[in-house]
């Protein structure tokens, strides 16, 4: 009866390489990681993140920062409809009126021009005196001006013949203001153009005709809330003067005369 050979369960080891060692390595290698994954099969590679990955990281900060310039403006339109509401409000109850001015008398002590014989330079000399008035309408609301700057120009050619200043002041609430004795002087050298333009005006037989500006900055005042300082620009138009003879002062016409207030605003170096 013939005996049974029956395999071996060990596993059969490599046989050594003939070159050396470099084949025994590559075998303990093979071996090591086949007896890793007999150990733990379930063994995943590393986690690597992707890009896109990265991009889902910013999106909540965008959406706080979204959030927040709506809520900002949500908060000033709400503001500023709170302000227009408000002085929609005052405006119906106490209807603000802007000041008034009003010039009473010019007098006219000088007006000279004189030109050298050969021509090449002209002086002008004036002095004026002015009395003014102010006045306030309003029964709640308070102006404060600072100190005036007082001109005096021609109404057809706009030529300066004369300055000078009116004292800071307060209107109070239905209050009224007179200045006497504002004194308005020049005493300048004038060019060419400028004598050419004046000279039309001063030999006109129904007397020159004149325009006084006051440029100043006034606040307001209303139940303790109180105003920027904004510009203001008061022109009286319509003044018929004539040239003074002698030493009497002249003077002028000042019947249809208008004074107007208008706002100038200033941005850098332009005023409107």
């Amino acid at each position: 009866m013939a005996d049974k050979v029956f395999p071996s369960s060990k596993p059969t080891a490599a046989p050594p390489a003939a070159n050396g060692g470099i084949g025994g390595a590559a075998a303990a290698t093979t071996a090591k990681a086949n007896k890793s994954d007999l150990i733990n099969p379930t063994a995943r590679l590393p986690y690597r993140p992707q890009p896109h990955n990265r991009r889902r990281q910013y999106r909540p900060r965008r959406n706080y920062c979204c959030c927040c310039c709506f809520w900002i403006i949500l908060i000033i339109l709400a503001l500023a409809l709170l302000v227009a509401i408000a002085g929609s409000v005052l405006y119906v109850f106490y209807r603000p009126h802007p000041p008034s001015f009003t010039l009473a008398s010019l007098r006219i002590h000088r007006l000279k021009l004189k030109t050298a014989a050969d021509g090449s330079s002209s002086h002008l000399s004036t002095l004026f005196n002015l009395t003014l008035s102010s006045k306030n309408p309003n029964s709640h609301l308070s102006f404060s001006y600072d100190p005036f700057v007082v001109s005096c120009v021609t109404s057809n050619g706009d030529v300066l013949i004369g300055n000078g200043t009116l004292p800071a002041f307060v209107s109070d609430s239905k209050d009224e203001s007179t200045f006497r004795g504002v004194a308005v002087a020049s005493l300048m050298d004038l060019d060419a153009e400028t004598v050419n333009d004046l000279r039309p005006e001063l030999k006109k037989s129904n007397g020159v005709l004149l325009k006084v500006e006051m440029d100043t900055k006034v606040t307001a005042k209303m139940f303790g809330l109180k105003s920027k300082k904004v510009w203001i620009r008061v022109t009286c138009d319509g003044i018929k003067g004539t040239i003074p003879k002698g030493k009497s002062p002249a003077v002028a016409n000042v019947a249809g005369t208008k004074c107007k207030v208008d706002l100038r605003i200033k941005i850098w170096k332009w005023t409107f």
